[in-house]
């Protein structure tokens, strides 16, 4: 994979290919998770925090919110360009964000996401204080989306049905052992009506707590005008919320 370091941003150029569009040719909006998922690992890597260098440490990267904007989504074949650069931290969280823009400049996507370090034996919080030696880098401030992603509820008093129910497959997981964040997107867009959109203008998620190969997952749907929320639910404890504006 060709990244390219430009200032305090990191470039990729992409040429979309088949199997991260839909039906219509567009990009699923769980392909663009894909390739900011990538390219994160790429950048933290050169700036020495990644996954290489925090594993010495048996400590890893966990995303635990999002928000995704789409201005317009790109199809096949097309040739885009996907920054994203690291913004420092906020709190216990750590932002990211990433911009994709056409051949011509034209903005695509936009997207902010909160990190946070856990140790991969205990599954615990590594607090900022203790990550001082690796994540103390310089940064400028750009913002792809200005806010924070914000934190979730399920909507209050909203009628809700349990859409389908997920058991977490091998194809579910990623290189730390738990279900990869692009997969709860999936399992969202899959929970809603035939003949909905499948492409929304925002989507918002929250990770709650990991979900591992045999979780028996519990998708409950909520909806309301132009909102779609789902909730992932194991053995009654909220794992993940996903609200998809269209």
């Amino acid at each position: 994979m060709s990244v390219v370091k430009e200032g305090y941003k990191f470039r990729q150029d992409i040429q979309i290919p088949c199997y991260q569009t839909d039906g219509a040719t567009l990009l699923r909006p769980s392909a663009f998770m894909d390739l900011a998922q990538e390219i994160a690992y790429w950048a933290a890597q050169a700036l020495g925090f990644g996954y290489d260098t925090l594993h010495v440490h048996h400590t890893a990267w966990v995303l635990t919110r999002m928000h995704v904007h789409f201005e317009n989504y790109p199809a096949w074949r097309d040739n885009v360009t996907l920054f994203t650069w690291h913004k420092g931290g906020s709190g216990l969280y750590y932002i990211r964000d990433f911009d994709l823009v056409s051949a011509q400049g034209t903005p695509l996507v936009s997207c902010t996401s909160s990190w946070v370090v856990i140790n991969e034996n205990t599954r615990r919080l590594v607090r900022p204080e203790d990550l001082s030696h690796l994540l103390g880098v310089d940064y400028e401030v750009d913002d792809a989306i200005p806010a924070p992603a914000p934190k979730l509820t399920f909507p209050a008093g909203a009628d809700s049905v349990l859409a389908a129910v997920h058991v977490v497959t091998d194809s579910d997981t990623d290189i730390v052992g738990h279900t990869n964040n692009a997969k709860y997107v999936v399992w969202a867009l899959d929970c809603l009506p035939q003949g909905e959109s499948r492409r929304p203008k925002d989507v918002y998620i929250n990770f709650n707590k990991e979900t591992t190969l045999g979780d028996k997952v519990e998708l409950y749907l909520a909806c309301q005008e132009n909102e779609r929320t789902v909730e992932g639910r194991v053995d009654g404890r909220v794992c993940f919320i996903v609200k998809l504006v269209f």
